[in-house]
């Protein structure tokens, strides 16, 4: 990470440190890698996608919508499944 500059390249790096927490099961850990790189570019859906998909987030049903509305904002015909979850539970207008 010292060695990277570019802050597009370090999303990319910090949201791939988020998936090793993910595969480990530490999903708290997790979230908070998948948080990171949106501070360095805010257009990298599959962050919000994780941070909605992330078991943390069950437990808050409603933030975990806001973050698949972001992805799906960002990629329209990616999420399929998100999107139809949003839509069944009405959290998608």
């Amino acid at each position: 990470m010292r060695l990277e500059i570019d802050p597009y390249d370090r999303s990319y790096i910090l949201y791939n440190i988020g998936l090793i927490h993910t595969s480990n099961g530490e999903h708290t850990k997790a979230l908070d890698y998948y948080s990171k790189p949106l501070e360095r570019n805010p257009f990298l859906p599959q962050a919000f996608n994780n941070m909605g998909d992330s078991e943390i987030a069950e437990a808050w049903f409603d933030q975990a919508a806001e973050y698949w509305k972001q992805a799906i904002t960002l990629t329209p015909r990616n999420y399929i499944e998100e999107h139809n979850w949003l839509k069944i539970t009405r959290h998608f207008e």
